[in-house]
């Protein structure tokens, strides 16, 4: 059996890591303040709680989840024409339901939802220019490579927007 050798680090040496966890957290903590004081939202809430709905306690993206629900499987039970409406209106009752709660989390700075968000941005961008082409036989790679730039600087905006109300941090 060998013996472990341990280096052993002298008076002299510098520490590998020249902060510790306090001291970051403290830091975060200034630059948080420093947010608030530069115009970004007072937040009297604790760090686990969410952002309160703008229409107070009336659950609403909850009932909608739920409708959704309802709409999806009776669209599968119904079937035909009306099934694919049906279904077609649940996915955008439950898509419109995650969204709400993505916008108000990431702009209060509770969780960040850049990449979805980025990525909603693209959709409705690239949707609104095959709708507005109509049937013009647009060509669909220079309607991907447009969707990608809007991605690409939404989500940039979006991240350094978080990173505003977070006080300093990337994602949470």
């Amino acid at each position: 059996m060998g013996r472990r050798s341990r280096k052993r680090m002298s008076v002299d040496e510098p520490a590998v890591s020249a902060t510790t966890r306090a001291d970051r957290d403290e830091a975060r903590r200034r630059r948080a303040g420093a947010a608030q004081g530069a115009g970004g939202r007072a937040d009297a809430r604790g760090r686990d709680d969410r952002p309160p709905a703008p229409w107070g306690n009336f659950p609403l993206s909850e009932l909608l989840v739920l409708l959704a629900l309802v709409l999806g499987i009776a669209g599968f039970i119904v079937w035909g024409d009306r099934g694919r409406v049906m279904v077609l209106a649940a996915m955008a009752l439950g898509s419109l339901a995650g969204l709400e709660l993505s916008v108000r989390e990431h702009f209060a700075g509770y969780r960040s939802h850049s990449a979805l968000l980025a990525g909603f941005t693209a959709f409705a961008v690239c949707t609104i220019i095959l709708v507005a082409a109509g049937g013009t036989g647009i060509a669909l790679g220079a309607v991907l490579i447009v969707g990608l730039v809007v991605f690409g600087a939404a989500f940039y905006a979006l991240r350094q927007l978080f990173r505003l109300k977070s006080g300093g941090l990337g994602f949470r």
